[in-house]
């Protein structure tokens, strides 16, 4: 089991930044490559981020290539989503995911464990 608990979450104005911080224990961190995933009411929750367990393997949606940043430090059991340049439409809850492999798929069913989620809002 691995449980994730997110933070970071807030209301920030068109053109700032937040950092989201997801923090796990349990079973070892470092064999479980990362996600960051959102959904609004409107939308299906998608993967915006994800990232592979020694961190040589990255994956971006193309709505966020250039703005948003993941990365992890395995001795804090911990993965980051730098967000800068946020937009309106960025809006949504975000959700941390662990997969049980070291590897990142794309797709929401290949993600074993789930943080409870952190609502990030981009006013304009």
């Amino acid at each position: 089991q691995v449980q994730l608990v997110e933070s970071g979450g807030g209301l920030v104005q068109a053109g700032g930044s937040l950092r989201l911080s997801c923090a796990a224990s349990g079973r070892t961190f470092s064999s479980n490559a990362m996600g960051w995933f959102r959904q609004t009411p409107r939308k299906e929750r998608e993967l915006v981020a994800a990232i592979s367990w020694s961190g040589s393997n990255i994956y971006y949606a193309d709505s966020v290539k250039g703005r948003f940043t993941i990365s992890r430090q395995n001795a804090k059991n911990t993965v980051y989503l730098q967000m800068n340049n946020l937009k309106p439409e960025d809006t949504a809850n975000y959700y941390c995911a662990a997969r049980s492999d070291l590897d990142i798929v794309l797709s929401t069913t290949g993600y074993d464990y789930w943080g409870q989620g952190t609502q990030v809002t981009v006013s304009s």
